[in-house]
């Protein structure tokens, strides 16, 4: 059997940035998910359904719309840029509960959390998504 490959090196800024703005939004979705899961389980505990119905409450487009404005201040201007980038990135789909501008606004907070993730910036990736869901590290 073969073994899945996974990401063993972060790549580099500017291969990050050649990136489509929603590939970037795509894996910050899966870091936003996966970080907030752990939190979860880690704190939580309890029943997996149990676990989802919190978890779907802090990685909704409206959730992640709400959380830009509590953790933009703090980006620097490289993470501004990636935000701006995807933010207004054209997209053929919407988010199925959420209005236009929290769905960018969304897309471009997870595009962040890739770019971070990709970049191999764990630490600032870490302190942005615990200011975000005002979750302690």
């Amino acid at each position: 059997m073969k073994a899945i490959p996974c990401v063993s090196e972060p790549i580099t800024k500017e291969q990050a940035r050649a990136l489509d703005a929603l590939v970037l939004a795509y894996v910050g979705d899966g870091v936003q998910s996966l970080y907030v899961r752990t939190f979860f389980a880690s704190t939580k505990g309890g029943k997996a359904g149990v676990l989802h119905h919190l978890c779907v409450g802090k990685v909704s487009a409206a959730a992640q719309a709400a959380e830009v404005d509590a953790v933009r201040s703090l980006f620097n201007a490289e993470e501004d840029d990636v935000y701006r980038k995807a933010r207004n990135h054209k997209s053929k789909s919407t988010a199925k509960n959420a209005s236009i501008a929290d769905y960018h606004k969304a897309s471009g907070l997870e595009a962040v959390w890739g770019y971070l993730y990709l970049t191999g910036q764990n630490q600032r990736l870490g302190e942005l998504l615990a200011y975000a869901h005002k979750f302690e590290q």
